[in-house]
């Protein structure tokens, strides 16, 4: 599973998420502590929002423990909202495609987890697409074409709805074409205004979130940055999460169309 930290709030260097902390994100990119897989090492990725509407990126195949630069761009590089993101691929090839976070227009999305039996939902998931977003795609991962339909099912408008019809398709295509369900998914996606996250999974094993105020913004990470566990609050399965200028809000979440058990609230460190 992969691991990932996203922010935002007042300007922060993007190294005190990705670099500086005790349990940093290249810290977990080979010795994660609350994942699967101990090591995220098949790629990793960076997005950034600054002056202009689209955010910039970086990506490479690279472990994030071994590349050069990527200390160095975040000690200078100081944003609002960013998205961080280390790898352990479970489809797709250790490519620069394959490396999230991925972006189309103003928007970013970064994802933890998978859909089981992928391959074949593949090609009737992409005839969803319209031809624009069909375009877009440019690497193979189940990631990516999740992005690509909450975009085609309105996630400019409205994001939350958007990611919670998206999931609701894909279960009924592979309770369908495979005849059984079995999707997990924690993302962050942003349009540059504000930082949102879904934790779900459809047998309750969904990927790990955490939030905690940082600065004076909130974080949002697969696994907390240093020891302090008061300090991080687990963000249970079934919620949605907002970050805006007003704050940080949890709310429940579940897939259009299906039910679903309300998960405990919870309560944010202030």
């Amino acid at each position: 599973m992969c691991r990932w930290a996203a922010y935002r709030g007042d300007p922060l260097y993007l190294e005190e998420l990705v670099s500086s902390p005790a349990h940093s994100l290249i810290e977990q990119s080979h010795c994660a502590t609350r994942a699967k897989t101990a090591t995220n090492g098949d790629g990793f990725g960076i997005a950034w929002y600054g002056d202009r509407p689209e955010p910039g990126r970086y990506r490479d195949i690279l472990p994030a423990w071994s590349d050069c630069n990527l200390k160095s761009l975040a000690r200078q590089i100081r944003s609002p909202l960013f998205l961080a993101h280390v790898r352990a691929a479970t489809g797709g090839g250790t490519r620069r495609d394959n490396c999230h976070p991925f972006t189309h227009g103003t928007w970013s999305f970064m994802h933890n987890g998978q859909i089981a039996g992928f391959e074949r939902l593949r090609r009737p998931m992409e005839a969803m697409l319209d031809d624009e977003l069909f375009n877009a795609r440019g690497g193979t991962t189940d990631s990516e074409l999740m992005f690509l339909l909450a975009l085609q099912f309105g996630l400019r408008e409205a994001p939350i709805a958007a990611m919670a019809h998206m999931i609701g398709v894909v279960e009924d295509l592979a309770d369908s074409v495979i005849g059984s369900i079995l999707l997990r998914f924690t993302a962050a996606f942003s349009d540059g205004n504000t930082l949102y996250a879904v934790r779900y999974a459809t047998d309750r094993k969904a990927p790990t979130l955490y939030a905690s105020p940082v600065g004076e913004g909130y974080c949002l990470v697969s696994e907390p940055l240093n020891d302090d566990g008061d300090a991080w609050a687990e963000i249970p399965d079934g919620s949605a999460v907002t970050v805006g200028k007003d704050g940080i809000d949890v709310a429940d979440f579940r897939p259009e169309k299906r039910s679903a058990s309300k998960p405990p609230r919870v309560a944010i460190p202030a």
